[in-house]
């Protein structure tokens, strides 16, 4: 069979992809880089607007797996040309985004302080994260009912909406913290840590309504919700959120456990691992637009059986993505000493970070190829082996690398060779089992 796809639509869908997937990590590094330079003692803020940036980052990367799920449905869908029959189960996936938003607000808001505590935070650092946290809550609903939209649009292989959406949200919150964070002299006052939170929650308030703007100006779909009757793929999609979910939350273990061990280390170590964290989370979320291209055309090939084009699309996707890993480290090289200091003047801090950051730049080509393969399992709907993986990796590489490194007084070494281990199990694993998989589709 002849390859259905070319290199022009992966990277139609990979570049915007990209743009659009680098958005909430952007809100949340911008607010670092402006809170670091704030006037006065700023480390216990860095450390704190860092772990609050950590945690978002990781629930919305847990969060987005119904972003997923329903790209993998939509695409599914539109490569067996059936896309009609999805009609009613659009409007409820978007408004069961909602309340879920509004739940993890209820349920996290009020206990910030206890959550971030688990971390280890303490004194100003855990009084700043948690006050933050609970402004930048509030906009869960908005972030999710976005990502419903997000991954419709990818499923219908079209990644540029969401790329002007999630564009627009990152330039008016870059605009809206640099003035709430410091003011105007007698016109705006300085609202210090709180305005960044203020300000990411505009900017997420923006990138909703662009998204249901295009929803509703480029697609047959709605999110008006009719009499409530669950369409039949809605189970499916339940399913599928609900495994991806399971998935993401071992990511977050070994989140968690880095941030526990580096609070341990003392305020310096976490204020550095904040920003090394964020970098990491940066990193990944713009690499992953390679991923969304192979989850987006992965899915629809699949729908198709095209075993050939899916051999390309893992190949150029991977290559790809590979390429602007290594351009990113050796950029980031290029400007080490010069990164630390777009963040913090703490000459501690900058010390940690010029000392630790090299292992992170490593890890970038591996997390291409774990990204790329990860997305297109996702495509498939392969949520229960994604899900396995995950918690068998974290559990029987990550922990005890963690673990062991600490015994012998890595320090931070430890959480970062812990993830550079962790991602390198991740990318073999998936490279091999995509090999069997497309061997058994064409035999």
């Amino acid at each position: 069979m002849a390859v259905q796809i070319n290199t022009s639509q992966i990277l139609k869908l990979a570049i915007p992809a990209i743009i659009a997937g680098i958005a909430e990590p952007l809100i949340s590094i911008t607010d670092l880089a402006i809170i670091g330079k704030m006037e006065g003692e700023t480390t216990n803020a860095l450390a704190a607007i860092g772990l609050v940036g950590t945690f978002l980052s990781a629930i919305i990367w847990t969060l987005a797996q119904t972003k997923t799920s329903i790209s993998s449905i939509v695409s599914n869908t539109l490569g067996a040309n059936q896309l009609e029959k999805i009609n009613d189960l659009i409007p409820q996936v978007v408004w069961l985004n909602i309340v879920l938003g509004i739940l993890i607000y209820l349920v996290t808001a009020p206990i910030a302080t206890f959550i971030f505590s688990l971390y280890k935070a303490q004194g100003e650092v855990l009084s700043i994260a948690s006050s933050y946290y609970q402004v930048r809550a509030l906009g869960f609903p908005m972030t999710l009912c976005a990502f419903a939209i997000f991954g419709i649009f990818r499923g219908l292989q079209n990644t540029s909406w969401a790329m002007i959406a999630s564009l627009s949200g990152a330039v008016v919150n870059i605009l809206l913290t640099l003035t709430l964070v410091y003011g105007i002299d007698g016109v705006i006052p300085s609202y210090g840590v709180m305005g960044a939170a203020y300000g990411s929650l505009v900017a997420q308030l923006v990138m909703l309504l662009i998204a249901v703007y295009f929803l509703y100006k480029n697609t047959i779909f709605s999110i008006k919700l009719t009499l409530w009757q669950p369409h039949e793929k809605l189970r499916k999609h339940i399913g599928l959120t609900a495994n991806f979910f399971l998935r993401t939350v071992a990511i977050n273990v070994a989140i968690y456990f880095s941030y526990r061990f580096a609070n341990d280390y003392g305020v310096a170590e976490v204020a550095a691992h904040a920003v090394l964290m964020n970098i990491w989370l940066f990193f990944s979320f713009l690499v992953d637009g390679f991923a969304n291209a192979g989850n987006a055309i992965g899915g629809k090939l699949m729908g198709s059986k095209d075993a050939e084009s899916l051999k390309y699309l893992a190949n150029k996707t991977s290559l790809y993505g590979v390429v602007i890993a290594v351009l990113l480290a050796i950029i980031c090289a290029l400007l080490y000493t010069a990164l630390g200091n777009r963040f913090t003047d703490d000459p501690e801090v900058l010390e940690i970070i010029a000392n630790t950051l090299w292992i992170v730049l490593l890890m970038q080509p591996i997390n291409a190829v774990a990204f790329v393969y990860d997305g297109i399992f996702k495509g498939w709907g392969e949520a229960s082996y994604l899900r396995n993986l995950l918690w068998l990796l974290t559990a029987l590489v990550f922990l005890p690398v963690l673990f062991l490194l600490d015994y012998l007084g890595w320090d931070l070494y430890a959480v970062w060779f812990a993830f550079f281990a962790w991602m390198i199990g991740r990318a073999a694993i998936l490279f091999f089992k995509f090999k069997r998989k497309l061997a058994a589709m064409e035999s």
